[in-house]
């Protein structure tokens, strides 16, 4: 137990400080970025359910947590929450393969260095990679502008067609 406690610990405190190293280099960024992350944040995390949504993300993600906590410290996002759900997710998990390697011993080692070579774990990476990299580069504000008038314009057909008795199809 020691060894899950001190790892997740470990784990947990690295990403916190990994997000809080990102946040500071947010000011660098242009305001245009800046706007963009904005718009990225609403669409994530704009609602109590879209919130909890990120906090089971990153308490249970298979996905490589240092992208994640990367984004969240471009984010203006709370962190001790991100990090206290991670450091859970990390208890369990980390308890999970403690178990296991007691069981498998040899072959357990064997296991995570393939996974950490195959294809797919390098593809995984490369993605996440990409992932980051589109946080930044995609229009989030527009992206935003245009979901929030598309609804806004459903809404008012929606009302319009309900005020004269006439159902709308589309």
């Amino acid at each position: 137990m020691p060894l899950v406690l001190g790892g997740a610990l470990a784990a947990a405190s690295g990403r916190y400080v990994l997000a809080t190293a990102a946040r500071h280099f947010r000011s660098r960024l242009s305001d245009e970025r800046r706007e963009h992350l904005g718009a990225a944040e609403e669409m994530l995390v704009g609602s109590p359910r879209k919130a909890a949504a990120g906090l089971g993300l990153f308490a249970l993600s298979p996905i490589p947590s240092a992208q994640l906590f990367i984004a969240a410290g471009l984010l203006t996002v709370r962190l001790l929450p991100l990090t206290v759900a991670f450091f859970a997710g990390r208890l369990v998990s980390y308890s999970i393969y403690v178990g296991a390697a007691s069981l498998a011993k040899e072959s357990l080692g064997d296991t995570l260095t393939e996974a950490f070579k195959s294809p797919w774990g390098i593809a995984l990476q490369i993605a996440m990679l990409g992932g980051l990299v589109l946080l930044l580069r995609v229009d989030w504000a527009a992206k935003l502008h245009a979901k929030q008038r598309a609804q806004a314009e459903h809404h008012g057909r929606a009302g319009r067609d309900a005020g004269d008795g006439r159902a709308h199809t589309s």
